[in-house]
């Protein structure tokens, strides 16, 4: 069954039939964009874990990147650019400005000290070794 007409629309509808153009903003979207969000992608081998996230337009400088135990925390810091310098006049944005985070845990234990990360063209790869074991310690029953 499809979904009844909500009051606001069966508004819009009349509204459209009598005065068609008049109540038309101007670049109308159909949606408002939600607010960003950091995709990730995880990779497993054997010893490490490669992560490629999504922060493009991000400065790397604005990037932040955290490692606690398996715990692994993205912070990205998205700043508006002036537009006032060059005279023009903005219409509509739909550019999210703000901070976004991410924080996911993986499987295994970071070390923490090898970890590295790389940034280009809007993509950030981490590369994670996994924390080694020291082995197993038999102990010895007096």
């Amino acid at each position: 069954m499809a979904n009844p007409s909500t009051r606001s629309n069966l508004f819009d509808d009349l509204f459209k039939e009598f005065a068609p153009g008049f109540f038309i903003k101007p670049l109308q979207a159909d949606a408002t964009p939600t607010t960003a969000q950091i995709r990730i992608d995880v990779r497993e081998s054997d010893s490490a874990y490669t992560v490629l996230a999504e922060v493009p337009g991000v400065p790397k400088e604005d990037i932040h990147v955290a490692i606690d135990g398996s715990v692994v925390t993205l912070r990205a810091e998205i700043k508006p650019q002036d537009h006032a310098a060059d005279g023009s006049k903005l219409l509509r944005s739909e550019r999210y400005y703000g901070a976004v985070s991410r924080s996911f845990q993986l499987p295994q234990d970071i070390d923490q000290a090898t970890a590295k990360a790389r940034y280009e063209n809007g993509v950030l790869q981490l590369t994670l070794p996994k924390k080694t074991a020291n082995g197993a310690q038999k102990l010895t029953i007096e």
